[in-house]
Parts: C-alpha cells; structure tokens; sequence
C-alpha cells in the first residue's frame, strides 16, 4: 500500500504549480497528487483526470521514492535528430551568414554535414537548436562609429533625459517635430479572411504633408498641413503656433538636422518667440517621439485601406491625427514611452 504525508506547504506548491508548470505532462502528475493530498478517491481521480489506475499509481509511487524532483524530471522518450551531432557548426555557420530561406538551410546544412534533409524537417530542427526565422532590422544612417555612439549616449544623457524630466514635473514643455508624407497610393497588408482581398490602386499621384509637434506628455499635435512641400515658413508656423499656446513654462522643441529647420530663418525665429531649439544628433531619429507616431498613423489609416477620392484620405487622416491623444490614448501611453533604442552590441550587417 502507498501511504503518502503532504504536508500544508507541499499541498500549497502542489496547487499552484499544477497550473503553472511549464510542461502539460508533469502537470498531471502535480494534478494527482493534489488531489490525492485533498482526500480524493483514486477513482474519482482517474476519473477527472482522464488516466487509468496503473497510471495514478505510477505516480504515487514515482513521488513516494523520489519526491519532488522525481514528479517533476521531463524525461520523456524522444527521437534524437541525426543533425543533433552537428549542432555548433550549423549553428556558426547560420551565425555568420543566416539563411533567407528554409530551402537555403536545407541545401546548406547538406554541404556542412553531409545529410539531407526535407525544408521542413530542418525547420524543426532549427528550433531545437534555437534558431527562429527573424526580421532584419535597420540602424539609421551607415553603421555608428565610436565617436558616433559616444556623442548619442552624452545627447542623451546630457541633454534630452534631463528637459524630459523637467516636463514630467510640469517645469518645461516638450515638443519632437517632424515632417511626415502621406502618398495617396496602395497600402497592402496581411488580413485574417476567408478570402484573399483585392484592393484598388489609387494612382499616387496626390501627397499630404503634416508637419507635427508631439507634446511628450499630453500627447497632442499641433501641425501644418500642405499638399505641396514643407519649408522654413512651415517650420516658423508651426513655432508661432506653439507660441500662441502661452504655455507659463519654457518650450523646448527636439528636431532633426533637414536643411529647412537648421536655417537662420528658424533659428532667428524661434529666438525672438524665446523657444529653445534642441537638434538630435546626426542619424538619431530613435530619439524622435513623433517617428513612432507616424507609424501607428500609418497602421491605422493606411495598411489594408482604400480611399476612393484624396479629399477621403486627407480627411481620414487628419481625423486621426487631431484625436490619437484621446481615442488612443491607452495605445500612446504604451508607444510613446521615454525608453529610446541605442543600437548597442548589435549583429550588423550579414559576413
């Protein structure tokens, strides 16, 4: 006969990581044995947990000699890959040069190893070995030099953490600025439907400009819009709007190095409006709020979407633009956080 003590801590743990365990197996286990600690038949265990009585005792024995560690060993019978051998050099092969394609896995591990394999068996394979089919990602501008990345850590350090701070205890207000270009053209996107979805192409020859000021804590916009180019004069606007706001605390604006926000024109303007004019270093748009707010503009307006007319895709987005702060206001909160990528101890480019 099996005769099993469980003590209250164990029925506590017992109760918690049946649930929780990561593999569905030993939660069973962990499953029979709380219910065995809460008094439970063994019929009326088999029969909620769908085993046999061999198998419920099976169990109980397995924790009766070996405990915890024994109920909760994943050694379960699986089949060894021919491939497994060969691992480290398949994985610093793929390390080195990564295949586009599980095709291109198969030929190459062929030439490396000598064994041949289906697509879809070196698929699975490469999953063992801890290889997931990635997007590339890009880093703006050409690859960073040390003194690059030096000069973005002290801009960030230095100058863009400490006037962030300032606004997030109401003592300045700022703003990132940026142009976006909205093209009336084709958008496709990947869609859950029952059939394939075809979209008309708008002829693309219509473009809407916004020029926008993204208050870093409030999330508002404040923009000047064109259907022709931006220039000087609409960045000086958009200064003058933000200078009839009468804001009682100082105004920092966080822009880019184009020509037509760098010139004397701004700069003269923005000095007799008494804005500070703070410009990101160069190829630093991770530093730009207003970037990842472009993005969702066009997620939400543009992907999978069709306007018949530019008027209708004009005003779809402008529609968004001017109530993004409270419509999605839960979705700019997560978004436009402070947490700014540095592109550090990055795999560039592709040996």
């Amino acid at each position: 006969m099996i005769r099993l003590v469980f003590s209250n801590e164990t029925r506590e743990r017992l109760r918690h990581e049946r649930i929780h365990h990561p593999h569905p197996r030993v939660r069973q286990r962990l499953e029979v044995l709380y219910l065995k600690s809460e008094g439970w038949s063994h019929q009326a265990i088999c029969a909620r947990v769908g085993i046999t009585k061999p198998t419920l005792i099976s169990y109980l024995r397995l924790y009766q000699d070996g405990g915890w560690a024994a109920l909760t060993a994943c050694r379960f019978r699986r089949t060894r890959s021919a491939l497994a051998p060969h691992e480290a050099t398949i994985r610093l092969a793929f390390t080195r040069q990564p295949p586009a394609t599980l095709a291109e896995a198969s030929t190459r591990i062929a030439e490396l190893t000598g064994i041949e394999r289906s697509p879809a068996q070196v698929g699975k394979v490469l999953k063992q070995f801890g290889l997931k089919r990635r997007k590339t990602g890009a880093i703006p501008g050409p690859e960073p030099t040390p003194e690059q990345q030096a000069e973005r850590a002290r801009f960030q350090q230095q100058e863009l953490e400490p006037r962030l701070a300032q606004a997030q205890a109401g003592q300045r207000a700022v703003f990132f600025v940026d142009a976006a270009h909205f093209v009336h053209g084709l958008f496709l996107s990947w869609l859950w439907c029952v059939a394939r979805c075809w979209q008309p192409t708008p002829t693309g020859r219509h473009r809407l400009s916004v020029l926008g000021a993204l208050n870093a804590i409030t999330h508002e916009l404040i923009t000047v819009t064109t259907d022709a180019y931006m220039n000087s004069e609409s960045v000086c606007r958009l200064l003058r709007q933000l200078a009839e706001l009468a804001l009682p605390v100082p105004i920092t604006v966080i822009l880019d190095n184009a020509r037509y926000q760098r010139c004397r024109l701004v700069q003269d303007t923005a000095a007799a409006l008494k804005i500070e004019l703070l410009f990101l270093p160069a190829y630093s748009p991770q530093f730009n709020l207003i970037e990842r707010f472009w993005k969702l503009v066009k997620k939400c307006c543009l992907h999978a979407r069709y306007y018949p007319t530019f008027q209708d895709f004009k005003t779809s987005i402008l529609h968004f633009i001017e109530t993004a702060h409270v419509e999605k206001k839960q979705t700019l909160k997560s978004l436009l956080t402070f947490n700014f990528q540095s592109f550090k101890e990055l795999k560039v480019g592709i040996s």
